[in-house]
């Protein structure tokens, strides 16, 4: 049974502008305090991540009505529209695969066992818990008050564990996600990504006698800290006024053609079939008929054509981080439309949540060890996965400083196939459930 607002509520900041301005400061204020090295706010942030509270601060001031609904709409839109493709086009240009292929094939595969225990791991957790208790994943109407499809939500969970916030929100979006769906999933995801992260950095003390249990050979890892520390002194420089318009201006380019394919390749494409019959069915099904998919696919499609060209070089001035900027302005403009009171209304995905997890981690050490692969490339491996850039490099460097570059290198590869891998793992959670 759906839950509809019954009231009206008088918002304090009802201008689009002063809304605006009000979740950039909130931003500012958030990642000030979290560069802090010392006293209560970095004891904090040990703690509550960043990124959460991006979601959660604007949630509270909106669930306290400061926000009115159209202005928290209207830069939702502008924000889901523009700057979502942007950010994965300027993150997916990033991408090296020379240097990504040159941390040797292990690190590759454990990068991409971390992946396929993501995208099958879904389906899987959720069709356990279709014996276990049906109505936790929405096989029933007892535990899903808000009427949504449970897969919905976890398809913004395998978004977020194979590419990061780019990749989740635009599974929202695709998937048409409500606010307060979303922002219970931004809890699991939180709360079972950081369970593991501390098991990771706990088994860090271990690794040798894990690296011992896995037959593998440590001694490519001292070799990679010289070569990663070369390839960053080499790459790094001072951006111009002409780097930070190139950025904008290639990226926005492409977010325009993007739009254009999503105004007219679905017509044409479910135009090319007969309407109810099977074929339709699957494209309609894979979201080949919508716009947002489009746009989200030809900006990957676009960065991957080009990062190969000099135009990779944008990222030695800061490309990815401008990409990531758009990121976190969108995950503020979500949180400013979730209602916190309604949070926790499916609670019960957080043990799905963990049984997904544990199939992730089972399949990362089974090809471990059958590759005898060291420890450090299942934890990087998996972190560039379940957290991306932001915790991969992290997790590196906690075997050494020097190797955080091989978190960033490995996560980047994730924004390329982090949309598609969570379209598919989408199709199957529904195919369990029947959603």
């Amino acid at each position: 049974m759906a839950v509809t607002e019954t009231t009206e509520r008088v918002a304090f900041f009802s201008n689009d502008a002063a809304t605006f301005g009000i979740i950039m400061g909130v931003l500012a204020l958030i990642f000030y305090t979290a560069t802090r090295k010392e006293g209560f706010w970095h004891s904090f942030y040990k703690h509550i991540p960043a990124l959460l509270l991006c979601y959660f601060v604007p949630g509270l001031l909106n669930t306290l009505g400061l926000f009115e609904k159209g202005a928290a709409d209207n830069i939702y839109y502008i924000a889901s529209r523009y700057l979502l493709p942007a950010s994965l086009f300027l993150l997916t240009l990033s991408i090296d695969f020379k240097k990504i292929f040159g941390l040797g094939w292990r690190a590759v595969a454990m990068f991409f066992a971390g992946t396929v225990g993501v995208i099958i791991g879904g389906p899987l957790a959720v069709l356990l818990f279709t014996f276990i208790a049906p109505e936790w994943v929405g096989i029933t109407d007892q535990a899903v008050p808000t009427g949504e499809q449970i897969w919905r939500g976890l398809a913004t969970i395998a978004g977020s564990w194979i590419g990061g916030g780019a990749n989740q929100v635009a599974m929202k979006e695709l998937y048409e996600v409500s606010s307060t769906l979303f922002g219970t999933m931004a809890v699991m995801d939180v709360l079972v990504a950081e369970i593991w992260m501390v098991a990771l950095l706990f088994m860090i003390k271990k690794s040798d006698s894990i690296d011992k249990w896995l037959k593998a050979d440590n001694s490519s890892i001292e070799e990679l800290k010289v070569t990663v520390e070369k390839y960053t002194r080499e790459n790094e420089r001072i951006p111009l006024f002409t780097d930070y318009k190139m950025i904008l201006g290639v990226a926005f380019f492409v977010v325009g053609i993007a739009h254009l394919a999503g105004t007219y390749w679905p017509d044409m494409i479910l135009g090319s079939v007969e309407k109810g019959s099977k074929a339709h069915k699957i494209f309609t099904n894979v979201g080949f008929g919508s716009h947002f998919f489009w746009l989200i696919i030809v900006s990957t499609a676009f960065a991957l054509l080009l990062s190969p060209t000099k135009l990779r070089r944008l990222d030695y001035v800061g490309s990815s981080k401008i990409g990531t900027v758009f990121i976190y302005i969108l995950v503020a403009s979500i949180g400013m439309k979730m209602d916190l009171t309604k949070i926790f209304a499916h609670y019960q995905v957080f043990f799905v949540g963990l049984v997904w997890m544990m199939i992730h981690v089972i399949i990362l050490f089974t090809v471990a060890k059958l590759i005898k692969a060291p420890y450090f490339f299942i934890a990087v491996g998996s972190k560039a996965n379940i957290g991306g850039a932001a915790s991969a490099p992290v997790v590196a460097a906690a075997f050494h400083p020097s190797l955080a570059p091989v978190g960033v290198l490995l996560a980047i590869l994730g924004y390329a196939v982090g949309s598609l891998g969570a379209i598919a793992t989408a199709i199957m959670m529904k195919a369990v459930v029947g959603g």
